[in-house]
Parts: structure tokens; C-alpha cells; sequence
């Protein structure tokens, strides 16, 4: 099984290395000396402590829907011509771009600083390690 130092865990999960550190003090997320003597997480617990915190985060809408890819964040950027928008929302550490019709984002009220929540449904997703797997 993979094994995570602090840093690379504070990356995975778009928080500072101190908040990790923070997070194994109060026995939230299990660590142990690797064998480097630097603490590592496992990644099954790594896993399952990422699991645990995302469904932890508030979707402002409170619609249930069928999609499970639900990604709350700020808007940070609106770009629209007559008939189409560009919207961006940062959330969490993730940047995600929707385009849609100028109609939608003035019912919406959709404008830097607004929360809102990205829903994604696709056909097909494409799933990549680093190759240096077990």
C-alpha cells in the first residue's frame, strides 16, 4: 500500500502542510513513522479520510440529484458575449470552467464571489496513475 508524507498529503488535499500536521495531533487522521522516520499516512486511510471530508462539505442547494460529481466553490470569473458565458469557480483546489447561456447566468445570478455549485455528469472519465504503481 502507497504511503503519503505530510506534504504530500497537505497537496492531495488542498491544505496547508500545518493543518495536516494539526490533523494528526488530534488523532483525526492516522500517521506513523515510515521508514525514513518521517510520518506517513497510509493510502487506504488517506482514502478513506478524503472520502469522509468531502461528503462533509455543504451543498448550498440542498437538491438531491442523481449526479455524485458535485464540486461547491466561488465563482472567480464571468466572461459573456450576448448569447454565451465563460463561468469559473475555484473549488476547494480545483478550478472548474462551465460554459452555458448568457440567460442562464443572469437567472442565476451568477458573479464573482457567488457560491455556487458545479454538477458534472459525463459518459466517460479517464483515470491515470503516476506509472510507477505497484
Amino acid at each position: 500500500m502507497p504511503q503519503y508524507r505530510i506534504s504530500e498529503v497537505a497537496g492531495l488535499l488542498g491544505v496547508s502542510d500545518d493543518t495536516v500536521r494539526r490533523w494528526v495531533d488530534d488523532a483525526r487522521l492516522p500517521a506513523e513513522q515510515g521508514p525514513s522516520g518521517r510520518l506517513v499516512v497510509e493510502g487506504s486511510v488517506l482514502a478513506e479520510f478524503a472520502r469522509d471530508r468531502a461528503r462533509s462539505v455543504h451543498d448550498p442547494s440542498g437538491v438531491e440529484r442523481s449526479a455524485r460529481n458535485r464540486f461547491v466553490g466561488l465563482v472567480t470569473e464571468v466572461v459573456s458575449d450576448t448569447v454565451m458565458s465563460q463561468v469559473e469557480l475555484q473549488c476547494g483546489p480545483h478550478r472548474v470552467v462551465s460554459l452555458l447561456s448568457t440567460e442562464a447566468v443572469e437567472e442565476l445570478g451568477l458573479r464573482p464571489g457567488v457560491l455556487a455549485v458545479a454538477v458534472v455528469k459525463s459518459t466517460a472519465v479517464v483515470v491515470e496513475t503516476p506509472g510507477d504503481g505497484p
